[in-house]
């Protein structure tokens, strides 16, 4: 073997140990720039979102909230998941059985609360726009403290349930040393397929279809110019365009997790290699990266926050109060 090259297989000394990932040089370090770069945007981009809700005031509101939560869990996706996968693109895992599993645990743990939040969108603006009465006297700041919280909390013990074998006996699907695998069995995979994904996305497309109706009707009422008494009661064009953003995001959503559900959809277990760059694994935690992206796009207020924060107006006295949908 010649000076500099990467050993042939992870663990020279044991009988068991698995062979040392290897990639061409230029395709190795394409592939280190990429995700690279994406983690990094996923990470900053993510904590603009989440410093700008918490410090203007006004935003803080209940559909805001959920946004933060999404924030979170996509900022941990940046800071936890990508730099591991990152790493271990032409290493060895040599952080044990132990870490591995919880490495997973972890990585499940933060999807079932991003898919949570994008249920509690979907319901946020489900009420805020068909049943707009019902939104101001029930869902405020304290309600929706409790919602999200539920949410993670619900996400954590439905992961350990699910995960227990493996919390059990970690590294149990390893096939030799230096390897991190998680294998989802079919009865597994199934469970979590329908809660954690064909459920979801059931509940959120009939929420987003009861939207659409209402939004019709609204563009009906404008077009035709409904009378003074009515108009009152008719949905305000920023709560329509807040649904169409976060239709966007939840669309978004489906087309990066649909390809990571593919192998269970199809009756066979779903194997998770932390030693290896997977398309669907990259491509579920690149949704992190594209939500911030899709706020800068379609949020004006977001636009306007990120101009007060690298302008370093946020140290001016007053700044947290300022009107952040004035003249945007």
């Amino acid at each position: 073997m010649e000076s500099g090259e990467l050993p042939e297989v992870c663990y020279p000394q044991a009988n068991n140990s698995c062979r040392a990932p290897k990639q061409p040089p230029g395709q190795a370090m394409l592939i280190y720039v990429l995700l690279s770069s994406i983690s990094i945007i996923t990470v900053v981009l993510n904590l603009l979102v989440i410093f700008s809700i918490t410090y203007f005031r006004q935003l803080h509101t209940p559909t805001n909230l959920l946004l933060l939560s999404l924030s979170v869990s996509d900022l941990l996706v940046g800071v936890l998941l990508m730099p591991v996968e990152i790493i271990y693109i032409e290493a060895c895992w040599l952080l044990g059985d132990v870490a591995c599993t919880l490495y997973y645990v972890i990585d499940y743990i933060i999807t079932s609360a991003s898919v949570a939040n994008m249920v509690l969108i979907s319901a946020d603006r489900y009420m805020a726009i068909c049943r707009p009465l019902s939104y101001l006297c029930y869902i405020t700041n304290r309600t929706m403290h409790v919602g999200v919280s539920l949410c993670w909390l619900c996400s954590i013990a439905y992961r350990l349930l699910l995960l227990h074998d493996h919390l059990r006996k970690p590294g149990r699907s390893n096939s030799c040393l230096g390897e991190c695998v998680v294998v989802i069995s079919k009865v597994a995979g199934t469970v979590d397929l329908v809660f954690t994904f064909a459920l979801p996305i059931l509940v959120i497309l009939v929420l987003y279809v009861q939207v659409l109706v209402v939004a019709f009707h609204h563009a009906r009422g404008i077009r035709s110019q409904v009378g003074a008494i009515q108009a009152p009661r008719m949905v305000k064009k920023s709560e329509l365009k807040a649904a169409r953003t976060l239709a966007i995001v939840v669309a978004v959503f489906l087309l990066c997790f649909c390809p990571y559900y593919s192998p269970t959809i199809t009756g066979k277990d779903t194997l998770v290699d932390a030693t290896t760059v997977a398309f669907e694994i990259w491509l579920t935690h690149f949704n992190s990266c594209l939500n911030p992206i899709i706020y800068a796009l379609f949020y004006p207020w977001f636009r306007k926050c990120i101009k007060l924060i690298l302008t370093l107006q946020i140290f001016k006295p007053g700044c947290r109060d300022v009107s952040i949908f004035s003249n945007v």
